[in-house]
Formats: structure tokens, C-alpha cells, sequence
């Protein structure tokens, strides 16, 4: 489900929005310059992991004259910095002002823009390496030894340091592995950090925030406090529709929303005839026992029809995306004074939706499918967050474990995971085997342990034998992972018996089922949807 942090770059023509960027402004921060890495989140995560509130922008939109600033990190990018198409941005604005980390390209673009020399690698260094070379009384390395393992991912290498550039990290095929500038605090890594394969990382990114002289009290306690006192001074008195999906994120943005502007918010829950077996009724159920004002409404046949006969993914994920703002707004309209639109959007769904070099891996139903022109105005209070901070932030709200704890499930439902056009034959097909998927995870202990799963109604029908007959019919692939924040995620090692089980009793109980497989690729490079 993933969408670069800049969902704002959206065209949404006469459309106003809560950016909630701006409820932080004074909020002490990092400010990460976003070159198109597909890492940049990670290095979010990481500042946040060590109690520092963070913001991603642009490599070109510094926020110059922002006092909350107390350090700048510049990102890794798919360019190389001698690219005449490379993203640049002016150091002048924050050199020698704010302590400043410049990480793979980052690093390499400090050097060059400085008067060193950057030039292609021998071979991609891609990997696990290791450090040999430690300069151990350098504020950045603290704590950090040789020997400990990172991790490189870069084409080019620094060769030559500007002058004032000290080297204090090499490894045994990099001699420059990390360095800075003499006399300020400037320092440039040509490995990733905020990696997981960095053992190192966290502490180097800590070192880097006490250089900051960062106080790092963000948590999902602030969060939740400086959320709910500009929600009430943004939103006042206007009316808020809320579209739930019965996930965790919109679930989340729902009960903040209720803290904040109580009665005000009136949530909507649309069964667009793609959800799980039972989920409308019960997730219907949860949200009356959380107190929120919801309106159930059965949008079935609308969903159906205009799906029908359609089976390019993105253009599924667009009409539901759109078929979603339609409800939204014919009920909103039956609500006097209705002003705004709310969402459970969260930064992966920004990222993977929108990067900063143009390139969409795939829309997300509260971004990419939204259209030109709006009738409300946007709220998205959870737009800052990662999956595993929005469920910090709903435990501190006091939301019940089985609400918080449940697996991701994309938008659009199980649209895009039955491969091909929609028909409500198929939706049956893959209801029946996804829960028996899912209830055997709870039965086996093993739902927690995944971050996602679910059953593929696949577009192939192979032949099979039931009794003495011969049969063909639909094949149904199972999906799970492991994964941190679904920006990378790898493949469940599920026991065995489990499958087994789960395949026996999906082919004799799912008429119209004969074959199971189980999906063994990662992220990347696949994705955790199929489509």
C-alpha cells in the first residue's frame, strides 16, 4: 500500500486539505531533502525511532528561515551526481548553519558540489560490507567499531575529498566510506544507514541527532496532543465525513478525529461488495462499541457494475478510488454542512503512489484515485505517520487490541486480488478460501507473527481429479509476509502441516477450487498485492 511523503504534490484542482506538516511547524525537527530514494522513508523512520520528530521534503523546497530546524539529511537517488538530469539543491541555504549528513548520492553530492571528485565504481558495490577503518573519536561514530556490518547499494564511488575533508569510515573495497569536513559539521556516508542490514545505522543516526542537540521527545503521545489541539483550532466547528475501510489506518484517523471534534464526525463505511467474509457486519459492530457515529451503506451493486468487464489493476484501483468519493459525497450531502472529506492516509500510501521522479509503482485508493476536482476539503491527520507508529498512536488512544493489531488490507479490497475482471461469483470464490486462510492463521497462533496475508483468485483454471471425476477449475494462490513497514517485506516461512492443512481444506470445502499454491517472492522485487 504504498507513495512518496509528498501527497500534496496531487493535482487537486480548487481542493483545499489539512497538509498536517504545518500542525509541527513549531515542533523542533529534522528536515530530510528527498533526491528520490527509494530508502528516504527509512531514513524518516529511523529519526523517529530515536525520538525525533522528522519531515521529507523536496531536495529543492529547504524550508529557509524554519528556527525549528536542527539538522539536515540529505537522501541517497537513482542518479548519479554528474547526471545533467540530477536533482541539485543549494548547500549555501543550510552549510555551515545546521549540522548536515549527506547519505549515498547525498554524500557524494557534498563532495563534488565541495570540489571533490565523484566517478563510477569498478563494479555496483550492492551488499553487506564491512567496516575496517573506524576513526572512533568522531562525534558521528560514536559507539562505533570496526568490523560492524552495512550496507552499500551505490554505482558510484568519492574518490577524492574536497580540501578539508577527512576520511573516518573505509571498508575494504571503499576508502572513502564516510568522511567530514574539517571545522564544521558536515559529515557524508556512502552507505545506508537506516538500512536494517546497518548494524551500525541506528547508532550513527543517534550520534547525528545529539550533534543536532536534538531533545528527541517525539512519541505518540506528542503526536496525539499536538494532533488533537490543531484539529480542533483547524476544523472548529465545521462537519467531518470520515471514509472507514475497517482497517487499522482509517480506524485510527477516526477515533483521533473523535478526541478532537466529537459529534462533529460522522464515518462512513462502505461495502463495495469487496471485503473479507462477514467484515462488514463485524467491523460495523467494532466501531458503534469506540463510540463513533457510523453509517453503514451497501454499495454493492454500484461497485460491481462499474467494475464489471474491467481488468487493468490500475484502472480497478481508480474506480473504486473514485466510486468511493462518489458515496462519500451523496451521503455528505445528506449531512447539513458537511466540509470536509477525511482519510486514513499514512506515508506509505503517499509514497508508493507519487515518487519525486514522476514514476507511480501503483495508485492507492486515498490517493491515486482521487478526482481533479473535489466537493470537500481534504483532512488526513495520519499522513505523517508509518504503519507501526498509527498503531502506537491507537493503543495510547485506548483502541482495543484486536482492532489495532489486524493485518493490513488494501482499499480496494479483494478486487486486486482476483486477478482479471470482478464478478460477484469470483468475490464468493475468494470470501470462502481467504477465511479459511485467515481463521487458520488465529487457530495456529501464526496471525501475529505475519504482516500480511491473504488468498489469489488466480486467472487460470487447471485440471484436477475430486473423487472419480475429472475436474477444471480455478486455482487459488495463498500470500503471506514478514515485513517492519511493508516498504520491504519477504515471504512467510508458514510450517508445513500449516499449508497443508489450509490447501485440503480450501479445495474440498470452495466449490469451485482445485489447486492452492503459496506465493514465495519478496519485496522487492514483487510486490505484497498481486496487482
Amino acid at each position: 500500500m504504498t507513495k512518496r511523503l509528498f501527497c500534496f504534490l496531487r493535482k487537486f484542482a480548487n481542493t483545499e486539505f489539512i497538509n498536517i506538516t504545518l500542525l509541527f511547524q513549531m515542533q523542533e525537527k529534522i528536515i530530510i531533502l528527498d533526491f528520490g530514494s527509494q530508502t528516504t522513508q527509512l531514513i524518516a523512520r529511523r529519526v523517529r525511532e530515536a525520538g525525533e520528530y522528522c519531515e521529507i521534503l523536496p531536495y529543492n523546497k529547504f524550508p529557509a528561515g524554519d528556527d525549528s530546524v536542527k539538522g539536515v539529511i540529505l537522501s541517497g537517488s537513482p542518479f548519479s551526481v554528474y547526471d545533467e538530469k540530477a536533482f541539485k539543491t543549494d548547500l549555501a541555504q543550510f552549510r555551515g548553519k545546521l549540522p548536515l549528513l549527506g547519505i549515498c548520492y547525498g554524500a557524494q553530492f557534498i563532495a563534488k558540489n565541495l570540489g571533490g571528485n565523484v566517478e563510477p565504481a569498478g563494479s555496483r558495490e550492492y551488499g553487506r560490507a564491512n567496516l575496517d577503518m573506524v576513526k572512533t573519536d568522531d562525534p558521528l561514530l560514536f559507539n562505533v567499531e570496526s568490523g560492524e556490518q552495512i550496507w552499500m547499494s551505490h554505482g558510484d564511488t568519492i574518490t577524492v575529498l574536497p580540501n578539508g575533508g577527512e576520511i573516518i569510515a573505509s571498508t575494504s573495497d571503499v576508502a572513502i566510506a564516510a568522511f567530514r569536513i574539517k571545522g564544521e559539521n558536515t559529515w557524508g556516508v556512502q552507505f545506508h544507514p537506516e538500512v536494517f542490514h546497518s548494524v551500525c545505522g541506528p547508532r550513527i543516526i543517534d550520534n547525528f541527532l545529539n550533534i543536532c542537540s536534538c531533545k528527541k521527545d517525539w512519541s505518540a503521545e506528542s503526536f496525539i496532543d499536538s494532533t488533537v489541539t490543531s484539529l480542533k483550532e483547524q476544523l472548529q466547528d465545521d462537519k467531518v465525513v470520515l471514509g472507514l475501510s475497517g482497517g487499522v489506518d482509517s480506524s485510527v484517523a477516526a477515533v483521533l478525529l473523535n478526541k478532537a471534534i466529537g459529534n462533529n464526525l460522522t464515518c462512513i463505511f462502505v461495502d463495495h461488495g469487496l471485503l473479507r467474509k462477514n467484515e462488514f457486519e463485524d467491523v460495523m459492530s467494532e466501531y458503534k462499541s469506540l463510540g463513533l457515529n457510523v453509517i453503514g451503506v451497501n454499495a454493492k451493486d454500484k461497485f460491481y457494475s462499474e467494475l464489471a468487464g474491467v481488468s487493468e489493476p490500475e484502472k480497478k484501483r481508480k474506480i473504486i478510488g473514485k466510486g468511493f468519493i462518489d458515496v462519500f459525497e451523496a451521503e455528505a450531502r445528506k449531512i447539513k454542512d458537511v466540509k470536509w472529506l477525511a482519510q486514513g492516509t499514512i506515508y506509505p500510501d503517499c509514497i508508493e503512489s507519487l515518487s519525486i521522479t514522476g514514476t507511480t509503482i501503483k495508485s492507492h485508493h486515498n490517493v491515486g484515485g482521487l478526482p481533479e476536482k473535489m466537493n470537500l476539503k481534504l483532512c488526513e491527520p495520519l499522513r505523517l505517520l508509518f504503519k507501526d507508529e498509527v498503531r502506537r498512536v491507537g493503543t495510547k488512544l485506548g483502541m482495543p487490541k484486536n482492532l489495532i493489531g489486524r493485518q493490513p488490507f488494501p482499499g480496494p479490497g479483494l478486487a486486486v486480488r482476483i486477478l482479471g475482471d470482478i464478478t460477484p461469483e469470483k468475490v464468493h470464490v475468494l470470501q470462502e478460501a481467504d477465511d479459511i486462510f485467515i481463521r487458520a492463521l488465529r487457530e495456529w497462533n501464526l496471525y501475529d507473527e505475519v504482516w500480511q496475508a491473504g488468498a489469489i483468485l488466480l486467472p487460470v483454471r487447471s485440471v484436477g481429479v475430486m473423487g472419480d471425476e475429472r475436474t477444471y477449475e480455478n486455482a487459488v494462490a495463498l500470500r503471506a509476509v514478514t515485513s517492519t513497514d511493508a516498504m520491504t517485506a519477504d515471504w512467510a516461512r508458514l510450517p508445513y502441516d500449516f499449508l497443508a492443512k489450509v490447501s485440503s481444506d480450501i479445495i474440498n470445502k470452495v466449490k469451485g477450487v482445485n489447486r492452492v499454491t503459496y506465493d514465495i517472492s519478496s519485496k522487492p522485487p514483487a510486490t505484497i498485492e498481486w496487482e
